[in-house]
């Protein structure tokens, strides 16, 4: 499960805007509440997207993980019917 943001979509996107159009990074923290480590992740994680590529990507990365679980529950079902076939 990732941890949620404290902060949502839109509010990075315009925060990374904001740093775009010159305002400078400390000032920027401050005045958000956040951390310059935090600004610099949300930057290479998000920088050139917008707030709907940011939520569908989340949401791809939900349905990914949901397929994950899926695969392996087929494959321990596999294991477990190829060792009882195996005992035969």
């Amino acid at each position: 499960m990732m941890k949620k943001s404290r902060y949502s979509e839109a509010q990075i996107v315009s925060i990374l805007k904001e740093a775009e159009n010159g305002v400078p990074v400390p000032e920027l923290c401050r005045t958000h509440g956040m951390s310059s480590a935090s600004f610099y992740q949300q930057r290479s994680k998000f920088g050139g997207l917008d707030a709907s590529m940011i939520s569908e990507m989340k949401q791809l990365q939900v349905e990914n993980a949901r397929l994950k679980r899926m695969f392996a529950n087929v494959s321990m079902q596999h294991e477990l019917n190829e060792e009882a076939l195996a005992k035969k």
